[in-house]
């Protein structure tokens, strides 16, 4: 494995072009991984018992895509090392030479505190706790300790994308049942068969960066089989909501099948021959429809069967 320290980069080595632009700060905030949990966070929030002002609500949103996209800038500014060795990562704003180190750290922790506070102030103090955990976890756990010591990085780590329903349920209740518990396990059990099927074919960028990926740590074999597992636990865990009788058939029918095309994609990735990617591409990129649609289904259940 490579070793990371004689891969640093620190934001003084890397020339800067001067060229930064909104556009680049957009990217700080991760828009594409910002997306899935803002729309996770604003379905836990439409189900939830009770009612919201829709002022409120829609700054409880906010504050969830906020808190998300600080976290983001603020691990971009820790993996700006990682980021200028992966060929998957080295445009971004950092490691390309658009945005200072320095700045980057900034504009995350004020966004970060910003989301909080007004959280706090607009909508409940729970639910501000529950972000600032989030984003505590995220940075601090998964960035800064767990990622480049442990191949179970991505399965601990998980927890800090898995809370936004919880945020958007306590937003308007004020409290945490089961139904946002049971939510936030599904998309715990996600975590790591998405990622997992990224790694299987970034695997060489993972050991060039030093980053302990499972495969780069246990092989592909071993991956793939805990792919299978966890895609299994989360097509189980995702139909408990039908099950408990907290939604009807139009959540459990779709759950049902997404769930089971997650499974027989997670197989074919086990099977497929040795060097073969396309299962775990295609995979990675179902899995973010998969959590779009489930999430999606229960919103839809909440709005055609109350």
């Amino acid at each position: 494995m490579a070793d990371i320290t004689a891969q640093t980069i620190s934001a003084e080595a890397v020339p800067l072009t001067g060229t930064a632009s909104v556009r680049d700060y957009i990217a700080l905030l991760k828009p594409r991984v910002m997306s899935l949990v803002v729309f996770t966070g604003f379905v836990g929030l439409a189900i939830a018992p009770g009612e919201i002002h829709p002022v409120l609500a829609a700054i409880a949103v906010l504050c969830i895509a906020v808190g998300a996209g600080a976290s983001g800038a603020i691990n971009m500014w820790y993996d700006r090392d990682i980021d200028a060795v992966m060929g998957r990562t080295d445009k971004r704003p950092i490691p390309a030479g658009r945005v200072q180190a320095d700045e980057a750290l900034a504009f995350g922790v004020v966004l970060a505190g910003f989301s909080i506070l007004i959280m706090a102030l607009a909508v409940n103090w729970l639910a501000a706790v529950l972000l600032t955990a989030t984003i505590g976890f995220y940075v601090f756990v998964y960035t800064m300790w767990l990622k480049r010591r442990t191949p179970q990085n991505i399965v601990i780590g998980g927890a800090a994308g898995a809370v936004p329903p919880v945020i958007g349920w306590a937003a308007v209740t004020g409290d945490v049942a089961l139904l946002p518990l049971v939510l936030f396990a599904v998309i715990f059990m996600w975590t790591p068969p998405h990622f997992w099927a990224l790694a299987l074919w970034k695997r060489g960028e993972y050991a060039d960066a030093g980053v302990p990926m499972l495969p780069v740590v246990s092989g592909d074999r071993a991956t793939k089989l805990q792919i299978v597992v966890y895609s299994v636990l989360m097509a189980a865990l995702a139909m408990v909501p039908w099950a408990m009788g907290a939604t009807t058939a139009v959540y459990g029918v779709p759950s049902a099948v997404l769930g089971g095309l997650f499974v027989v994609g997670s197989v074919q990735i086990l099977r497929a021959a040795e060097g073969d990617m396309k299962p775990a591409k295609m995979l990675f990129g179902y899995s973010i429809l998969y959590l779009f649609a489930l999430f999606g289904a229960l919103l839809a259940d909440h709005w055609i069967a109350g």
